[in-house]
């Protein structure tokens, strides 16, 4: 490794902390991190952050992290990504999709595959569903895999917030690369399906939230099919909550997906209302829609690092408007391998193209040509 690649890298302030830590796993740049919360009141990492790093040492072999009294500054040097079986307790004040989202850029370059189990919140407000990460994040997870057997996400118990209960299986075969991606054109949307899930409480609540998506929908689209999801016991978690989660399917494989979850149960806010729940998520898609493209916003950074730490061939991907999120992702990926996208702005004033929704945006990239040298096959 040159000295410039090896060099630290040094941030500021608790912004974009998991995106800091998975470049660095990936690119094996040591990281400095300080100033995290240091005027608060209650300065330093917070429980899910902590959390989120003792999941990255169980995952990774030989990586040095020392976080000094107060929490406020994180040293970390990166080791080999080992992966194997491994059962991770996830802090409940963020859901589960916290931890899993980043670790699916991770998980092919494991030694060994990935077999993990995540106990906690399944459905938070703060952060994508477990059901978002399955129905759109492993579609372009699997564009990159030469074969996705073994790829799967499942969720054994769900969770609500506060208290959680849940538990998600997430298996990855290893790669030793990735394949390069032309992903421009999105196709047109052909059918909307959906989950609505009760948690603890009265089934009526995935019907209410169901003829009042469907309501808005079908005004889109005839093709609508949202399955019901009441759970009960053990499978329930520990506390009561519910939701839906609404995905649109094009003829080109693209999944855009949007959701509504209610508040948890103890905080200040009103109690959610079903029917609301469910109008909410149905616009969330239609907006999701409009902005189109070909992954949707929650899934914007996901393709792009894939696409920066691919062979070194070119890649292109066509996305809707970026997300504050997404271009401070490209900011880093230029920071951890020197990879910079071009960026070209689709002009929708061509009526001939019959394009609709809001501007779309092309970006290009050669990947890092990224290999996982603890496997010697394709």
């Amino acid at each position: 490794m040159s000295q410039e690649n090896s060099s630290r890298l040094h941030y500021e302030g608790c912004n974009f902390f998991r995106q800091r830590i998975i470049l660095a796993t990936l690119s094996c740049r040591p990281v400095s991190i300080t100033n995290i919360r240091s005027k608060d009141d209650d300065p330093g990492l917070r429980e899910f952050e902590a959390s989120f790093i003792r999941l990255i040492d169980k995952i990774t072999n030989g990586s040095r992290i020392e976080v000094n009294e107060t929490g406020t500054s994180v040293h970390y040097d990166p080791g080999l990504i080992y992966g194997g079986t491994i059962e991770h307790d996830c802090s409940t004040q963020r859901s589960i999709s916290y931890y899993l989202e980043p670790l699916l850029a991770v998980a092919p370059f494991c030694k060994k595959p990935l077999n993990l189990v995540l106990k906690g919140v399944t459905n938070h407000q703060l952060d994508p569903s477990i059901d978002i990460l399955r129905c759109s994040a492993l579609p372009v997870l699997k564009r990159f895999l030469l074969v996705d057997e073994g790829l799967q996400l499942k969720i054994v118990k769900r969770g609500a917030a506060p208290k959680g209960g849940g538990e998600v299986l997430f298996t990855c075969p290893i790669r030793k690369q990735l394949k390069p991606l032309q992903y421009i054109d999105p196709g047109k949307v052909k059918k909307i399906r959906g989950v609505a899930y009760a948690l603890r409480t009265s089934p009526t609540m995935t019907n209410r939230m169901i003829e009042s998506a469907k309501g808005i929908l079908l005004k889109y689209l005839p093709d609508v099919f949202i399955l019901s999801d009441h759970r009960k016991g053990p499978a329930s978690g520990l506390s009561p909550g519910f939701g839906i989660t609404l995905t649109a399917e094009t003829t080109n494989g693209t999944f855009l997906s949007a959701e509504s979850i209610s508040n948890p149960q103890g905080e200040k806010q009103l109690p959610s209302v079903a029917e609301e729940l469910g109008e909410k998520s149905a616009l969330l898609l239609l907006e999701e829609i409009y902005r189109g493209g070909c992954v949707d916003s929650s899934n914007q950074h996901l393709v792009l690092l894939l696409m920066a730490i691919g062979p070194k061939d070119v890649s292109r991907v066509k996305l809707g408007p970026l997300s504050p999120y997404t271009i401070q992702f490209l900011r880093h990926i230029r920071d951890f391998f020197g990879i910079m996208f071009k960026i070209d702005v689709e002009d929708n004033q061509d009526e001939s193209s019959l394009r609709m929704g809001s501007e779309k945006v092309l970006l290009t990239c050669v990947g890092a040509g990224y290999s996982n040298l603890s496997k010697t096959m394709v």
